[in-house]
């Protein structure tokens, strides 16, 4: 398999080349030159491999995806990485990603039962099991630069302490997570751990991040690269999710005639794949809060691939660039001064790096319409609009892509409602996940809606809906009392990588 730049560099490569890399030379994304197809009798396979989620399933079901995309490491090893990484010790579940059902077709994968308690936690302890091994096997180090908007941040920290090779410094938008969140990541002492608040907003820290990898010299001289979502194996390891909660909410059966809305093959040999052979399949909506779009794009992944994806639904906050792109194809990203501070502010992001992946698929894979859309309009205008633009209409009805917007009073009200009729406590972004997906139910079509945090890590929140503290696990009591270890700086690039060459030439 071998991996290609969306702006079109003509170097091709394989996967532990792009592991250690984030950003292609020319500022692209990578993506592999074709997706690899699961057609019936596979997906058949790969549900018999998850095994109802009985102990080691996930892992198995891991490996199997993975190995679709990674020929350069062994298969043995391989599938130990995937076997260390996905256990009920560290997840707290044989099925590592359960669902829970609200009502008859109607349900929530927990994906947030990880050492810090979101969905982050299951790309990032993979990584954190590939980069050292990848890292021991050339006998070299890496210093990772981060950018968080609260939950990538401690994940990735809590991944990488103590692994051999690596150091981590990780940037966050100083004073704008939550004290939970901050907590989680600058309690931290672990000496390889660098945490660095930025005086601004998410998309200050994440342009910092990518001026860093696009600077070639620094990047090769410091060694740098990248957990972010940008980083190709992050979002590999999120597809594996959405084959496991398609298995739980199916039976597994055919079913005649396909889902409404449902669109031809592309052909098992086209780059951009597609639902392919599985048309007669059970289909499953999935429903995502978004704000950098990697995790619905690892659901684009799988659709493309076959899994019987009917519609992938984006779900925003008040920082809603998303939800008016696949409304209207204009894509507007907003300035620090326009992006709103809000009670999902992992979702606080006005420039969705990983959006630039999905567009390249929808344009046709023409990586000069996609370098003259992302590296040209954007950055001379702040926007591009491909309202009039035929692709556009492929966004939902060939891609399967809706959206919807929430606000904090529709969080409060989603919270409220499903604790009142289910006992069960949401965080705020599943919230805005679950308000937006009762607006796209379709009959006969099982919704799964991403559930992204624990609701401790958003508890004043929660306070004000519900009027109590959510639970807290036993290892977080006290946790935003303990001594903080951080740097706070201005958003300039040039003292961040004075910072890190001073970092790293002190190791």
């Amino acid at each position: 398999m071998r991996y290609l730049s969306t702006r079109g560099h003509a170097e091709r490569k394989r996967f532990c080349e792009i592991l250690l890399e984030g950003l292609a030379p020319d500022g692209g994304l990578y993506l592999p030159e074709r997706y690899p197809q699961v057609d019936a009798a596979a997906l058949q396979r790969l549900r018999a491999v998850f095994n109802e989620g009985k102990p080691g399933g996930y892992a198995a079901l891991a490996f199997e995806i993975l190995s679709l995309y990674i020929d350069d490491i062994p298969a043995a090893d391989l599938r130990a990485l995937c076997e260390r990484t996905y256990t009920e010790a560290v997840f707290g579940n044989p099925a590592i990603v359960p669902l829970k059902q609200l009502e008859d077709g109607f349900y929530l994968e927990a994906l947030s039962n990880g050492p810090t308690l979101a969905f982050k936690d299951m790309a990032m302890q993979l990584l954190g099991q590939l980069f050292e091994y990848e890292l021991g096997r050339r006998g070299e180090s890496l210093n990772i630069l981060g950018a968080t908007s609260g939950d990538t941040g401690s994940a990735a920290e809590h991944a990488m302490k103590g692994k051999r090779g690596v150091r981590v410094f990780m940037l966050s938008p100083h004073g704008r997570m939550s004290p939970f969140q901050q907590a989680q990541m600058f309690s931290l002492t672990d000496p390889n751990i660098h945490n660095i608040a930025i005086e601004g907003v998410f998309d200050d820290c994440q342009d910092i991040v990518k001026a860093v990898s696009n600077d070639l010299d620094f990047k090769r001289r410091h060694k740098i690269g990248t957990v972010n979502s940008i980083n190709w194996a992050r979002l590999l390891a999120q597809v594996v999710y959405y084959f496991a909660g398609y298995f739980q909410a199916t039976s597994g059966a055919p079913t005649l005639p396909a889902a409404r809305g449902s669109q031809p093959p592309q052909g098992a040999d086209s780059p951009g794949g597609g639902p392919a052979a599985n048309h007669n399949a059970e289909r499953v909506s999935f429903t995502v809060p978004s704000g950098n779009f990697g995790n619905v794009c690892a659901g684009h992944v799988a659709r493309q691939m076959g899994l019987p994806i009917h519609r992938l639904v984006v779900a925003t906050n008040e920082n809603d660039v998303l939800d008016e792109f696949f409304r209207t194809g204009v894509y507007r990203v907003r300035g620090s001064a326009d992006t709103h501070e809000t009670s999902s502010p992992s979702m606080d992001i006005s420039k969705a790096s990983n959006f630039e992946r999905f567009v390249f698929d929808l344009v046709g894979r023409d990586p000069a319409r996609c370098k003259a859309l992302f590296a040209d309009a954007l950055s001379r205008e702040g926007r591009f609009d491909l309202s009039g633009d035929a692709v556009f209409a492929d966004a939902s009805a060939h891609y399967g892509f809706q959206s919807g917007r929430s606000t904090h009073a529709d969080r409060l009200a989603t919270i409220r409602e499903v604790d009142r009729r289910h006992a069960v406590v949401i965080d705020t972004h599943t919230a805005d996940g679950v308000k937006v997906a009762r607006e796209h139910l379709e009959p006969g079509v099982p919704m799964v809606v991403l559930e992204t945090a624990l609701p401790i890590k958003f508890a004043e929140t929660i306070v004000e809906a519900l009027g109590h503290e959510p639970e807290r696990p036993a290892a977080y009591v006290g946790i935003e009392s303990l001594p903080k270890r951080v740097t706070v700086m201005p958003a300039d690039v040039d003292r961040v990588k004075a910072y890190i060459a001073e970092r790293t030439a002190a190791a």
